[in-house]
């Protein structure tokens, strides 16, 4: 399914409102094994003719404390996000990071180190920004994707659960981007710690999570707008196929602000642990997502796409 077959032609954000049908899942989804998903249940025992027992305080349970607590909070949040602050792409490699930045985006990025990038953004004394944005290339979980096709996230599984992204925004983006490439699809995204190189790996995540593509930082991204209830969306493109696997060497083939290693691509190759036909698939792979992920960044413009909420 791609976004055109939802969407219909492109709509400028403030158009319309948009069309949030494709993110909107029934209750009956079945949950994919690795995945958790916080459920309440508000049935009352009590008969037809019988009137419900009054709550009592004392026997409240405290986990749903916790979450209207939490809920509070998080509507106080949303309620003093500053209108006039960028949008915070969060990214892993150097090239995403200038291709991201421009007016009303603030771009950030850890040269692929999700262990680094937590530490970065929780340097941040504040959040300093309205919106938060994963930015940034992926690796194919669905089988079905090619280099150059676009994700746009619903939510990010990983180690710690499902966030969902927020679906006004993510809608929005989908509008945007509607037609910018061969195929443009709400899917979740998979975050993960550690690099799936081997196809068997990408196997086995899509099993577990059911996500379309996996990458090492929309989970990190997802974290650090849910700690200040900020609106989270993810826009990532396709670099390696699930059918694809990546050479070894690539995990190590960044310096830690995310440019190439010139010196460890040499020394993979002196060590027979790179071949010529490896890194010029890579490369071609890389410039189908780089020039479409170009593209969706012309389309989405200042503030990534994101309408300012109003004062």
């Amino acid at each position: 399914m791609t976004s055109a077959d939802v969407l219909g032609p492109a709509r400028r954000a403030g158009s319309a409102p948009p069309d949030r049908s494709a993110f909107d899942r029934p209750d009956s989804r079945s949950a994919s094994p690795g995945t958790r998903h916080v459920a309440s249940s508000d049935s009352d025992p009590a008969g037809p003719d019988e009137p419900p027992p009054a709550p009592d305080p004392a026997r409240t349970p405290p986990r749903r404390s916790r979450l209207l607590a939490d809920l509070a909070g998080l509507v106080h949040e949303r309620a003093m996000i500053d209108p006039a602050a960028p949008v915070l792409a969060v990214t892993g490699l150097a090239r995403e990071r200038r291709m991201a930045a421009g007016e009303g985006v603030e771009a950030v990025g850890a040269g692929g180190n999700p262990h680094r990038l937590r530490q970065l953004l929780e340097a941040r004394t504040q959040p300093g920004c309205r919106a938060v944005v994963s930015f940034g290339i992926a690796g194919g979980l669905d089988p079905s994707l090619r280099p150059g096709d676009v994700v746009v996230g619903t939510g990010v599984v990983s180690e710690e659960g499902r966030r969902a992204a927020d679906l006004d925004l993510s809608a929005t983006l989908l509008n945007i981007l509607s037609g910018v490439g061969p195929r443009v699809i709400p899917a979740d995204l998979a975050g993960v710690d550690t690099a799936v190189l081997a196809v068997d790996g990408k196997t086995d995540l899509r099993t577990t999570t059911g996500a379309a593509a996996v990458d090492m930082e929309s989970h990190v991204a997802a974290s650090f707008a849910g700690r200040y209830g900020l609106p989270f969306a993810a826009v990532r493109v396709i670099c390696d196929p699930a059918d694809q696997a990546l050479p070894a060497f690539a995990a190590s083939a960044l310096t830690p602000d995310g440019e190439p290693d010139i010196a460890a691509v040499f020394f993979a190759f002196a060590r027979g642990r790179a071949r010529l036909g490896d890194l010029m698939r890579l490369a071609r792979d890389s410039n189908a997502a780089f020039a479409a992920l170009g593209r969706c960044r012309t389309r989405l413009g200042p503030g990534l796409g994101i309408p300012a909420p109003e004062r």
